[in-house]
């Protein structure tokens, strides 16, 4: 890889070199390197691009990183992976992706990612995306996920869009059963006239299975945010959503949560603020010697990890 892929991984995924354990790097819309382990396999998919990502059960401590990164003005794909977690694992996924557009023609990567985790199974999932490039020609990545979650299964998703991408459109699904429990932390920030929407639709299916969305997110200049999320409870069971955004200059911002309750035991909450940085919070810091601009660096920062 050039300095500039090896630039991409590192923002979408932390690595500086190869990593130990299973991975699949995936560059200008080829897989140029591949590592399997004697729990975990990675094979390419014969139907459509992609790869299926099999983790035997009771795998424990390991990881696979999967991340996408394109350098080459123009490029289009879409790919398809799945993932297949046996029961009574627990392991972490990191993917991402990560586009430097030098050139005038857009850049695009959509990727569909479908989880199936089977009972007791522990998943940690980490999605990052990251533009670069001072080229005129868009980033753009519109990821689809859909989870199912078997019996007492657990999946935290971890996702993180902080700069570079021009327009963004996330589609997330998740289907619970008995026992399962879902946790998402969504960070987001936009600036110029970027464009991100995010949705999630949520199905509590399963007797005392629960679900936690959150989304951090901050909107400058002349940017635009949607943030969607519909919880649908279906059994006994306990949903909760929220959006905290900040708001700066010109940008715009629209959270619509969304409660459906089919079942009297459903309980179910929705919260979202939308709001510009306090007063009280710049003065501070400025008396701590901060520029105003540094002040709003600060707090944003901190609001967003």
């Amino acid at each position: 890889m050039d300095t500039i892929q090896k630039d991409l991984l590192e923002a979408v995924s932390g690595l500086h070199e190869i990593p130990a354990g299973a991975y699949n790097i995936r560059a200008n819309g080829a897989s140029v390197e591949r590592n399997c382990t004697e729990n975990i396999e990675i094979v390419t998919k014969e139907d459509k691009s992609g790869i299926e990502i099999h983790i035997k059960p009771g795998t424990k401590n390991e990881s696979v990183h999967i991340p996408v990164i394109l350098s080459q003005s123009g490029l289009e794909e879409v790919v398809y992976n799945d993932f297949y977690i046996g029961e009574g694992a627990d392991v972490t996924i990191i993917a991402g992706c990560g586009i430097h557009n030098g050139g005038d023609a857009a850049s695009r990567h959509d990727g569909i990612h479908r989880f199936y985790v089977e009972k007791n199974a522990h998943i940690k999932y980490v999605e990052k995306h990251y533009g670069s490039g001072d080229g005129s020609g868009e980033r753009i990545m519109n990821p689809v996920t859909e989870i199912h979650l078997d019996e007492d299964s657990v999946m935290e998703m971890d996702t993180a869009q902080i700069r570079g991408v021009d327009s963004t459109n996330r589609e997330n699904k998740a289907y619970l059963k008995e026992g399962a429990k879902l946790i998402v932390m969504e960070r987001l920030m936009t600036h110029g006239k970027q464009r991100a929407e995010s949705h999630f639709d949520v199905q509590l299916d399963g007797e005392d299975c629960s679900a936690n969305v959150v989304s951090r997110s901050v909107a400058r200049e002349d940017s635009y945010q949607l943030f969607e999320s519909h919880i649908c409870g279906n059994n006994r069971c306990s949903g909760h959503t929220e959006c905290d955004a900040i708001i700066m200059e010109n940008a715009k911002i629209s959270a619509i949560p969304e409660l459906t309750a089919n079942h009297v035991d459903a309980a179910l909450i929705h919260e979202a603020a939308i709001g510009k940085i306090a007063g009280e919070q710049l003065i501070k810091l400025m008396t701590l010697g901060l520029t105003e601009a540094e002040a709003e660096e600060q707090i944003i920062s901190g609001f967003l990890k």
